[in-house]
């Protein structure tokens, strides 16, 4: 297609629709069709980044390939479509206002006085088209967060309102509606839902197309009444009803006809539906694995969407091994050397969880020497592999203040440690070691044979590292650094190859895994706690 074309995904009434989900499914629905897609996030909070938010705010931050801390639904956009996304895919308010104050200080604007309109819609306008203009997409999806009636996305509305004027039939509005249930009168209500539309159509945005999110199944008689009285057409009125897994979105919206009706509404041939195969298979395998694999993910966040890359990876790697993988949250903080045989009892294998800071540290260092000592199969990631670190100090070479300078800047025994070109940062926000990086795996090595080569690309967000300085008594006593950063030599990847399954992670492999490329690491991780499991039955 010659020209770029431009489908905006808004969301009215509650928060916390699955706009994600839907920006996604769209995204996997039109690549199905041949065509060349890019999702992006505005997100109308002044914060620059997620980077600095407490999880419980935003959930996890994901982490680009370039290092851009972003919002999560980023990740659905990689794990539906298999795009890698990047710091031009995630805006912010903050980024926005920043980017037209520093115009201002160099004298850009030539002493105009810098208002709202015309200047930061016109800087949000530039955003929303540079992926495309930049890279010839044949479509860009750009999510807006938050909802229509928020303060904060009064400026993102105007940009998008003028966007649609000025770009005609290449323009599209999603519009993510709830249609609530009323238990006590039986009845599902569509007040709401006009109500957001009237909201939009106060700022000048006529929807194209309704999505409404209902717990029930709507009748035709009540996307009828929805149609008329938003002025929708009855085709573009789809229901996005609860399902038992967010990856069976795009097959539910393919036969409502969402995607022939984008297409239909930008002046573009329908074609034929694509078969959807692999992704099909992937849902067929889903729902006949009832074999249940169980994991404790070790954490100080009772709250799911804090690891959501991890536990979405978790999931694609029992699928794949046929079978039903159950996640139970541990919090760290009331793990104790007295309790902790108890808490992760019944788990075929344990995660011990990313993280930042001393909360809940102590538990996951207990956790760490409990599954060493009794072979558990054990996966650390980041902050959890620092975990695993410390713990093999202070149990096994005997250093009882083993730490990290980042808990306990007195250690003598500083096993991980910040970088030196990282001492004199004060500033929280994008200081870290983010984004892709190299990794050398060690020939001969449990890791080597999982990835099945020599030289891996990961994704980091940290600022402390191994101290290479312990590097050879760790190895003389079984701890093996199996993974280096080739230019700098920072161990990324410690194992111990006399058990099971004892691996630590400096780099985040869960923002890899994809639903048709689920990650080797989590793969083989969740292969080996099914096998070691049947040989614990059989013995």
């Amino acid at each position: 297609m010659a020209q770029t074309k431009y489908i905006f995904v808004t969301g009215g009434v509650v928060s916390s629709l699955g706009k994600g989900i839907i920006s996604a499914s769209i995204g996997k629905l039109l690549q199905a069709r041949g065509y060349n897609i890019t999702i992006q996030k505005f997100d109308p909070y002044i914060n620059i980044d997620p980077g600095t938010l407490n999880p419980y705010e935003h959930g996890e931050c994901y982490v680009t390939v370039d290092g851009m801390e972003t919002d999560l639904d980023l990740g659905h956009y990689e794990r539906f479509t298999g795009i890698q996304t990047t710091k031009a895919n995630s805006m912010t308010t903050g980024r926005i206002y920043k980017s037209v104050i520093d115009k201002e200080r160099r004298g850009d604007y030539l002493g105009k006085t810098i208002q709202v309109v015309p200047h930061i819609t016109d800087e949000i306008k530039r955003s929303i088209q540079y992926l495309g203009k930049e890279y010839h997409y044949d479509f860009v999806i750009t999510e807006i967060g938050g909802t229509i009636g928020d303060i904060e996305s009064a400026p993102f509305l105007e940009a998008i309102r003028q966007l649609r004027w000025e770009m005609g039939r290449n323009a599209i509005n999603v519009h993510l509606t709830y249609v609530p249930y009323l238990k006590a009168a039986g009845e599902l209500k569509t007040k709401p839902t006009q109500h957001s539309v009237k909201e939009l159509q106060s700022v000048g945005i006529q929807p194209d197309i309704l999505v409404l999110r209902t717990e029930k199944h709507l009748t035709d008689s009540m996307r009828m009444k929805v149609a008329s009285f938003c002025n929708v057409d009855l085709e573009c009125v789809v229901q996005s009803e609860d399902m038992p897994s967010i990856y069976e979105v795009p097959v539910s919206m393919q036969q409502q006809g969402l995607d022939a009706a984008i297409l239909r509404k930008l002046d573009i041939p329908v074609g034929e539906t694509p078969a959807l195969g692999p992704w099909k298979n992937y849902l067929e395998r889903r729902k006949n694995a009832t074999k249940e694999v169980k994991i404790g993910l070790v954490g100080k966040y009772d709250l799911q969407d804090a690891y959501k890359s991890i536990r979405e990876s978790l999931l694609h790697a029992g699928v794949y091994n046929d079978r039903k993988t159950v996640i139970t949250y541990i919090n760290s903080e009331y793990i104790t050397k007295e309790n902790v045989e108890e808490m992760l009892s019944g788990q075929d294998g344990i995660l011990i969880c990313p993280g930042f800071g001393n909360r809940g540290i102590e538990g996951k260092i207990i956790a760490a020497q409990y599954t060493r000592e009794h072979d558990i199969p054990t996966f650390g990631i980041c902050l959890g592999m620092q975990m695993m670190v410390i713990e093999f100090a202070r149990n096994v070479l005997k250093y009882d203040d083993a730490n990290s300078s980042e808990m306990d800047k007195d250690t003598t025994h500083n096993v991980i440690d910040i970088m030196e070109e990282q001492k004199n940062i004060s500033n929280m926000g994008g200081t870290m070691r983010l984004g892709a990086y190299g990794c050398r795996l060690q020939q001969g090595s449990r890791t080597a044979a999982i990835y099945g080569k020599d030289l891996i690309q990961e994704r980091h967000r940290h600022r402390y590292e191994f101290n290479n300085t312990f590097i050879e008594e760790y190895e003389a006593n079984g701890m093996m650094c199996v993974g280096r950063n080739p230019d700098t030599d920072l161990v990324e990847i410690v194992e111990i190859p006399g058990l099971k399954w004892y691996i630590g992670t400096q780099f985040h492999p869960e923002y890899q895994s994809t639903v048709l490329k689920p990650h080797p690491l989590f793969l083989d991780f969740i292969k080996t706690t099914i096998e070691n499991k049947k040989k614990e039955l059989t013995e």
